[in-house]
């Protein structure tokens, strides 16, 4: 039985202003985010992080290159990268892309790194 594929898309830690969020910071999300991985792969999931700068027009390319020769039954939308107004132009991206290049995959969105598998569970269960 082949694993699940699921990519992850969320905001480069690196370029999100976490001055709204008090005692976070780039390295603390970064270790939420690989954490989340981590327990997705214990899990049984083949998990791909796909990490996206703040340039919408970045979007396109970078996911061209995470979709290319790999089929994802699962993409997950990182909550910064749908919560934060800043990012709403990338968010747009991000679905339209997917959805052009892997039609019919699936989305699912979590709150938080820690909320990923749940998000996941979610959606496969319908």
């Amino acid at each position: 039985m082949r694993k699940l594929r699921v990519l992850q898309v969320g905001m480069d830690p690196a370029v999100i202003d976490f001055s709204p969020w008090p005692g976070q910071d780039a390295d603390h999300l970064r270790a939420r985010i690989n954490d989340a991985a981590t327990l997705l792969q214990t899990n049984g999931f083949d998990v791909t992080v796909c990490l996206l700068s703040d340039g919408p027009d970045d979007v396109e390319p970078t996911l061209k290159t995470f979709l290319a020769g790999a089929r994802f039954d699962v993409v997950e939308v990182g909550a910064g990268v749908r919560t934060s107004t800043e990012f709403t132009a990338i968010f747009e991206r991000v679905i339209n892309v997917v959805n052009a290049l892997q039609p019919g995959t699936l989305f699912c969105f979590n709150d938080s790194p820690e909320t990923t598998i749940e998000a996941i569970r979610r959606v496969l269960e319908k």
